[in-house]
């Protein structure tokens, strides 16, 4: 847990960095709903739900439907790992410079890596 919330903090920094509005999602207490991302985001005047992992973590069916469910209304959803960092940085540094090819090829990258466990689901795995 700690390695989540380590990287969670270096996430959030960069974000700010770049002037975007960022909410922290606690799912699962009292009055919230469970599986919503762990980050939402506005940057530039794009929403991003990201929902962040730690090297091992594996996302919930839940959270997998919300990405889901973010992509298909027209927002970017990001299942975060540490090992693409950098290239969620690229992915938000292309929104800010409003640069749409390079935004849309590094988010196809990221949205791989959700779409491979929704994937899973799928087939019943």
């Amino acid at each position: 847990m700690a390695a989540e919330k380590n990287f969670e903090n270096r996430v959030k920094k960069f974000l700010k960095e770049k002037e975007c509005w960022i909410l922290k999602y606690w799912g699962g207490a009292a009055f919230t709903k469970s599986g919503v991302p762990d980050l939402l985001v506005c940057c530039k005047g794009h929403f991003i739900g990201i929902e962040l992992k730690a090297p091992k973590g594996k996302p919930s069916d839940l959270q997998i439907y919300n990405l889901r469910e973010i992509d298909r209304s027209g927002g970017y959803a990001v299942l975060l790992y540490p090992d693409e960092w950098e290239l969620f940085q690229n992915f938000i540094l292309c929104i800010v410079e409003n640069d749409p090819v390079n935004t849309g090829y590094n988010y196809d990258t990221l949205k791989s890596r959700w779409k491979y466990f929704e994937n899973k689901i799928l087939k019943g795995e």
